[in-house]
């Protein structure tokens, strides 16, 4: 999918599953650091970002890596892991800081056992 892609779709065109998904990503209030988070993760790939009104979504399939010190290079100040926690409204996947530099979404909650 490209950056333009809309992960939406319409009831009609739903299929209802009982499998688990793999995917994992973030919903933001459209902000000058939300705007630079998906433009950096839009670059990405396997990562889908959908732009709407007043919100942002990021959404990328089994693991999505978010590097501060690429963020903060395309924002012009310093993004933390913190400050980047506080930017995404919400989040599905396990959610995990690595490090100063890192916060890691996993989709597929097997994958997290080597950070717990």
């Amino acid at each position: 999918m490209s950056h333009t892609d809309n992960i939406f779709k319409s009831m009609k065109d739903m299929q209802f599953e009982t499998t688990i998904s793999d995917q994992c990503g973030v919903t933001m209030n459209d902000s000058v650091e939300a705007r630079v988070i998906a433009e950096v993760m839009g670059e990405k790939p396997g990562v889908t970002v959908t732009y709407m009104p007043a919100m942002i979504r990021v959404d990328g399939q089994g693991r999505m890596e978010f590097k501060m010190d690429e963020i903060t290079e395309r924002l012009g100040r310093e993004m933390t892991p913190h400050l980047f926690e506080i930017s995404t409204s919400t989040h599905y996947g396990r959610m995990v800081m690595v490090d100063d530099n890192t916060v890691v979404l996993f989709g597929n909650m097997d994958d997290v056992r080597d950070f717990i």
